[in-house]
């Protein structure tokens, strides 16, 4: 039987549904809040920001479009929340019929989702040293080539920033302060990945 990690969570953590919350409560000891759907409510929008003024909130959505557009929506209202992220292979169901969803994760995968949880702090200053820039991220074929989109999951597992499209990318890698050392590292990573499935 898998173990629950031995601590509580602060933070309370926002999924989407009654078996997301089931699960989560398998491999910790956290509160949670459903957003139940990707159309959120402004109630529960407000709901969730007095959550992350009290005690901080951790998205934590399902790796599909519904469960990005949660977060995208959650990250436009409460831009200081805190993130984790499932792989889509560790949210794949046994049953292929059913979506990908965190209720299909391992409680293994869970723990080390949070353990992992990224922080977001947006600032209004000049832009950061070292970022990670859009030229960097086509020289790298990260966009505009056949295998970007394979190629661009591949680097968001490795750096745990979730599955995202050509034009969030650098978004995401700004928004999680990855710097371009960390980038190029991650780059060097796929790239070995890449090689040897070949």
């Amino acid at each position: 039987m898998e173990k629950r990690m031995n601590m509580e969570m602060r933070q309370i953590i926002v999924v989407e549904g009654k078996s997301d919350t089931a699960k989560i409560k398998q491999a910790v000891l956290a509160d949670t809040i459903e957003t139940n759907g990707s159309a959120i409510s402004r109630e529960t929008l407000d709901i969730l920001q007095h959550a992350h003024e009290k005690r901080g909130i951790i998205v934590f959505t399902d790796p599909d479009y519904a469960g990005e557009r949660i977060r995208h929506i959650i990250q436009e209202h409460i831009p200081t929340c805190q993130h984790a992220f499932l792989r889509r292979d560790e949210a794949t169901p046994v049953r292929k019929r059913t979506s990908l969803g965190i209720e299909h994760a391992t409680v293994e995968a869970i723990q080390q989702a949070l353990q992992r949880v990224h922080h977001v702090e947006y600032t209004k200053t000049s832009p950061k040293i070292n970022q990670v820039t859009r030229a960097d991220v086509i020289a790298h074929s990260l966009i505009g080539k056949s295998d970007s989109a394979i190629r661009r999951e591949y680097l968001g597992n490795i750096l745990h920033i979730g599955r995202v499209n050509g034009k969030q990318l650098v978004k995401r890698l700004s928004m999680f302060d990855i710097s371009k050392a960390d980038f190029l590292q991650a780059v060097e990573q796929m790239e070995k990945m890449m090689d040897e499935e070949k």
